[in-house]
This record gives C-alpha cells, sequence and structure tokens, in this order.
C-alpha cells in the first residue's frame, strides 16, 4: 500500500513548510499516523517529530508532517518541486 500519495501546493501548505517546518501530504484514507510517518521517513531519510492527520469532506485524508528541526521542510520542498 502506497501511504503518500501526492504533496499539498497551496498557499497556506506552503507558508507552513516556511514558519513551522511542516509538509503537507494528501495520504491513504486506511493509513494511520504511524504508517505515514515510517513512509515519510524512509522516503527522505528524515526524522518526524509529530504527524497530525485530517478527514476531508470529498474522502480525502490530509497529513501534516511536523519535521525534527533538525531537517528543513524548505528541502524536501525543493526536492518535491513545491518552491
Amino acid at each position: 500500500m502506497n501511504v503518500l500519495i501526492y504533496p499539498i501546493a497551496t498557499e497556506k501548505a506552503i507558508n507552513m513548510i516556511e514558519r513551522n517546518n511542516v509538509i503537507t501530504y494528501i495520504v491513504d484514507l486506511r493509513s494511520n499516523k504511524a504508517q505515514i510517518k515510517k513512509e515519510f521517513e524512509d522516503m527522505f531519510k528524515v526524522k518526524v517529530d509529530k504527524v497530525n492527520v485530517e478527514i476531508e469532506p470529498r474522502n480525502k485524508k490530509r497529513a501534516y508532517i511536523k519535521l525534527n528541526p533538525q531537517f528543513k521542510a524548505s528541502d524536501i520542498a525543493l526536492k518535491l518541486k513545491l518552491v
């Protein structure tokens, strides 16, 4: 199962990258926080401090992935071509 589906590049999501060190992703509806954290850490070789999720009305699940301060969300955003 692919947990991470695609990153979000809205104005709010970009502000969260710059201000809060948070990357926002649409994730699989069946996934849990531990699965999201593990896949993100494995994919980008970073340490995740916290994962918050929210289920949208359109049957999508959004994950807010807060990185450890020693890693920069802006570096990952560059790899994903978000900024």
